[in-house]
Formats: C-alpha cells, structure tokens, sequence
C-alpha cells in the first residue's frame, strides 16, 4: 500500500517538514494548493526542490474553498472552474493527479437542482479537458453527509463523470464513504478507483481522526482497500496525527 501525507489545516510552512515525510515512513505527499500551500510561483519553486531531492510522489487536491462548480451564479462558477483549471496548469511540471471536488447546491441552485447538475458537468468537461492538455489525471471525490453536497453516492458521482465525456476518475474518500454509509457501493466498483483518502471519523460528522481511532472497522475494511491499485493519502490535521496513522496502520498489518 503506498501512502501519502496530506494536510489542510497546516496554515503554517509546510516546507520546514516535506523533506522529512520520507523518514516518517510516506513515499508521498498531497499538496492542499490552499493557504501556505497554495500553488503560486514562490512554493512552485520550493516543491520542485522536494520534487527533484527526494523520492516522493506528488499529487494535488485542487482548492475548493469558496469555489462551487455547480454554482448557477455565472461569475462565481466561471471562477471556480477558472481556479481548478489554474491548479492542474500549475500542477503539471510536477504531479501525476489532481483531486477535485463537486459543487454545491445553492439556495438557488436548490430550486433548480437539475440545472445545477448540468453546470457541474460543464464545469467537469471544462476541468477535464484541461487535465488531457496538461498530462494531469483528474480524479473527483465523493463527498460527506453535508446537505446538499453533490456527489455522495456512487451512483452521483459516476454520473457526473459519465456526462462530463472526459476521462476522470474517483478518488474513493473512505472517510466520506462511512458517513454516507456508501463504502459497500464503492468497493463493489474498485477498478473504477483511481485514488483513496483514508482518514477516520465516529459516524456523525467529517471528524479527519487518525486512521484506528473512530468507528471505522479497519481490521475488516482494510483487506478489500488493498485490492484497489491506487495511492492512498492519509488526510491528518496535523503532522503528529499522521505519524498515529502510520503507527496505527502498521498494527493492522500496512504496509
């Protein structure tokens, strides 16, 4: 199982510690291109620098802050995809994936829900068009049990990537999975699983726990994951809850 560190809520330098997520026991690295690990040309720079001194993997979770692909207000829906599009731009000299998510529904996207759906899938052809061009594979992520969340089920988030025409694949969130109680659907498709975040949760809200300290039953879920060819990306809220992760997994057997 390859395995991969990511982290949103690190606002601080991210760069003091990358060099070192090979000795912690990663072989990757997810970069959040949000806050202080936003793609712009100075981190461009200095991840090229880990890109080129180490051995690590490198994958990308566009932003999604703010951002809404299913938005049915034309400027701000323009800009999201405008943003994601940017990233796999940016992305491209150094990343094999980037990570996108669904929209959302609006107050008004939740009166016109079937024209928001048709704004995500334009938005996805748009994105996905732009990963060919850039040699960068576009995965989407299902999303948790937050109302009016797109993208929840299998059956949603297929369905968008089907009537988008483009070749994008699903990142399987297993986080996400076990709060929409949606986990049997996914492993049931797993050949269709590009890429995976692990991470735990009690069964309420999207928690981001160390893997092994929620509800989530690993020792039973752990040996149907490992079926699926893809990286998998340990999303922690800080350094030290990914290294309980590691320590976490290794005691069920990974890698």
């Amino acid at each position: 199982m390859k395995l991969s560190f990511s982290s949103l809520t690190l606002i601080n330098d991210p760069f003091d510690w990358a060099f070192d997520l090979e000795k912690m026991g990663f072989s990757g690295w997810e970069i959040v291109s949000e806050g202080r690990q936003k793609l712009d040309e100075e981190n461009i720079l200095r991840i090229r620098e880990i890109a080129s001194s180490t051995n690590l993997e490198l994958t990308v979770h566009a932003p999604f802050s703010d951002l809404n692909l299913a938005s049915l207000n034309q400027p701000v829906w323009s800009i999201s995809v405008k943003q994601i599009c940017d990233c796999i731009e940016a992305a491209s000299g150094f990343a094999s994936k980037v990570v996108v998510h669904p929209g959302v529904l609006s107050p008004l996207g939740a009166q016109l829900p079937d024209k928001a759906w048709e704004q995500n899938i334009e938005a996805l052809n748009t994105i996905g068009k732009h990963g060919e061009e850039y040699g960068i594979e576009v995965v989407l992520e299902n999303m948790p049990n937050i109302e009016r969340m797109l993208g929840q089920r299998f059956e949603e988030l297929t369905g968008l990537i089907e009537n988008s025409g483009q070749k994008i694949g699903i990142a399987l969130d297993v986080g996400h999975a076990y709060l929409t109680k949606t986990t049997k659907a996914f492993l049931a498709n797993r050949e269709k699983i590009a890429h995976v975040h692990i991470h735990d949760n009690l069964g309420r809200k999207d928690d981001h726990l160390p893997v092994g300290t929620g509800a989530i039953n690993w020792r039973e879920l752990l040996p149907e994951l490992r079926k699926i060819k893809a990286r998998f990306v340990i999303e922690s809220r800080s350094i030290a809850e990914g290294k309980k992760s590691l320590e976490n997994l290794k005691q069920f057997g990974v890698p």
